[in-house]
């Protein structure tokens, strides 16, 4: 017998705040003003694991300009 792993194809908001170690309403905000790209699946929000790297990226980035 066979036993497949399925991996999360994508995060919820407060899962992805959680990653970040930010609270749940500064994520909120971020998913909001598009920041971090999401995608509404019925009532809900998703977001793929690509983005929330996308959203790294370009703060690191934002900061590196910065200095």
């Amino acid at each position: 017998m066979t036993t497949a792993t399925i991996t999360q194809k994508w995060h919820t908001v407060a899962e992805v705040a959680a990653m970040l170690g930010f609270g749940l309403s500064k994520t909120k905000m971020l998913v909001l003003t598009g920041e971090i790209r999401s995608v509404k699946v019925g009532r809900n929000r998703r977001i793929l694991p690509e983005w929330v790297d996308e959203y790294v990226q370009q703060v690191v980035s934002q900061t590196e300009e910065a200095a």
